[in-house]
């Protein structure tokens, strides 16, 4: 068998080093689609390198693009499956302080888990990165390998989540570019699945799909945006699971609950609490494309 979970699981962490600049945060949030409208005072913080915020979905790319990405950890001792078998099942970050627009990292990745559920395998990829003033970042991505489960591993958890009670308190939709994947892709991920019409029909999809971390930093910002009033510093953790996927050129309709209510002023939720959060396509009966999503704040 291709995956051979027992020594993926002993294989010694990979340290690498990382860095990346203003030029790569802002070509990450235009991956995004941050920058629409391009004079909108709030859409500046995100595209001007003098007054540069950095969303915390940055991580996803953060060096090279591809620990976090769909292709993360396939290159690991007992790892040997075929990329057009494998999706990205779910993703989460964990901030441990504001990211800088710049900056230089240690970088560790392991394979944390790998449980069996029948007919696929599920990899999880733990990274974490820290910098000369202590830990940065926290990453945890689950692969969904078809075909490669059955070898009578651990089952592992459920990330379902009871649905969000009551309608939600903020709507919001954004537009996917039609060459919003070709400009994602740009930051690192480079999966022909994104971009090649031929190796799409191979995955079983009639075109390419959107990064699902792409529609995961959309909703990430549109969290951000409309909740916690562009202050990005606010995020503590981010998790979500990707329930289906998103074409470009489509809409992605984003539904929030913040939780503990919100507060008078601009600041959104006092004290700290979290945001869950759906996204769907629009155009095709809002089918999901995230689901079990929270974002937790200070």
């Amino acid at each position: 068998m291709p995956l051979d979970a027992a020594r993926a699981l002993a294989a010694a962490p990979r340290e690498t080093r990382i860095a990346w600049t203003p030029k790569d945060v802002l070509l990450y949030h235009l991956g995004i689609g941050a920058g629409r409208a391009a004079t909108e005072p709030a859409e500046l913080r995100y595209v001007l390198e003098d007054r540069l915020r950095v969303l915390p979905s940055f991580v996803t790319v953060a060096g090279d693009g591809g620990v976090a990405g769909e292709g993360a950890g396939l290159d690991a001792p007992g790892v040997d499956v075929d990329l057009t078998a494998v999706l990205h099942g779910a993703q989460r970050i964990a901030l441990h302080r504001p990211l800088p627009p710049a900056g230089e990292a240690a970088r560790t990745s392991r394979i944390a888990a790998v449980y069996d559920k029948g007919k696929a395998a599920v990899l999880v990829l733990r990274t974490e990165a820290a910098d000369g003033d202590g830990p940065l970042w926290t990453s945890d991505t689950q692969l969904y390998v078809r075909g490669e489960g059955g070898f009578g591993g651990e089952r592992g958890p459920s990330p379902r989540l009871p649905a969000p009670a009551g309608a939600p308190a903020h709507v919001v939709d954004r537009g996917i570019r039609e060459d919003q994947a070709l400009l994602y892709r740009l930051s690192g991920d480079w999966n022909p699945l994104h971009a090649d019409p031929d190796f799409a029909a191979l995955a079983g999809f009639d075109r390419p799909i959107l990064h699902g971390l792409c529609s995961y930093g959309m909703a990430l910002k549109a969290a951000v945006d409309t909740v916690l009033d562009g202050d990005a510093g606010r995020v503590r953790s981010y998790a979500a699971r990707f329930a289906g996927v998103v074409y470009p050129g489509e809409t992605l309709r984003i539904r929030m609950w913040p939780e503990q209510g919100e507060s008078a002023g601009p600041a959104g939720p006092a004290g700290g609490g979290r945001i869950r959060l759906t996204a769907s396509a629009v155009e095709r009966d809002e089918a999901p494309v995230l689901a079990d999503t929270v974002v937790e704040f200070a």
